[in-house]
C-alpha cells in the first residue's frame, strides 16, 4: 500500500526483484538504510530476504502513516527504526553520534520532482557522512532513467548503471583511494 498521489511513487515490483537480485549476496545479515522509505517496501523487502536491521528514513506525514501500517499488517514489530524527518538532517544526526551506525547497504530513492535531493544526499554520503558507510558497502540510488546522475560523489563510485523501463539504478561504492587523501 502506498500513498495517492505522486509525491511518493514505489518501486516497481519488476526493478524491487532486479535490485535483490543484484543485492542477494550482501543482504543477510546486512544493515540496511532506506532513505525516502515511502510506504517501506524496499526496507521491508531487505527484512524479508535476511537484513539484520532496517532504519527507514522518511519525513512525509501520509507516508509514515503507510510505512507504519505495513510493518502492522506484516506483523513486523522489531528489526527496524523510523526516523520521521528530513533525510540530510537525520544522516548529519546519525553521523554526529557517538557510534555511529555503519550500514552495508543504503537505498535512496527520492521524489523524481526533488532531483537535488540525488545530489545532496549522495555528496553527504562520499562526504561527511561516510562514515555511516561499513566497508564495501553498497549505495544504489534509484531515478529516471532520464536523470543524469554524476559517476563520482566524493568517495563514492558509480560500479553498475541497470535501467529498466523509465527507471534506472545506479550503484556505488565507496572508492577506498579518495578516503585515504
Amino acid at each position: 500500500m502506498a500513498p495517492p498521489g505522486l509525491a511518493t511513487r514505489p518501486t516497481s515490483d519488476r526493478l524491487r526483484e532486479t535490485l535483490f537480485n543484484v543485492l542477494a549476496p550482501r543482504i543477510q545479515g546486512a544493515a540496511f538504510l532506506d532513505l525516502y522509505a515511502g510506504s517501506g517496501a524496499v526496507g521491508m523487502e531487505a527484512l524479508s530476504r535476511g537484513a539484520a536491521s532496517v532504519d527507514f528514513v522518511e519525513k512525509a506525514p501520509a507516508a509514515l502513516k503507510i510505512l507504519r501500517a505495513n510493518l502492522e499488517r506484516l506483523g513486523l514489530k522489531t528489526g527496524f527504526r523510523i526516523h520521521a524527518a528530513a533525510v540530510g538532517a537525520t544522516l548529519r544526526k546519525m553521523q554526529a553520534a557517538p557510534k555511529p551506525e555503519r550500514y552495508e547497504v543504503v537505498f535512496l530513492d527520492p521524489p523524481w520532482d526533488a532531483a537535488p535531493e540525488y545530489e545532496a544526499t549522495l555528496r553527504l554520503l562520499g562526504g561527511s557522512a561516510a562514515g555511516l558507510l561499513a566497508d564495501g558497502a553498497l549505495v544504489i540510488a534509484e531515478h529516471r532513467r532520464k536523470e543524469h546522475l554524476e559517476d563520482r560523489y566524493g568517495s563514492l563510485t558509480r560500479t553498475r548503471l541497470l535501467e529498466q523501463g523509465d527507471a534506472a539504478l545506479s550503484f556505488y561504492v565507496v572508492d577506498s583511494n579518495s578516503q585515504a587523501k
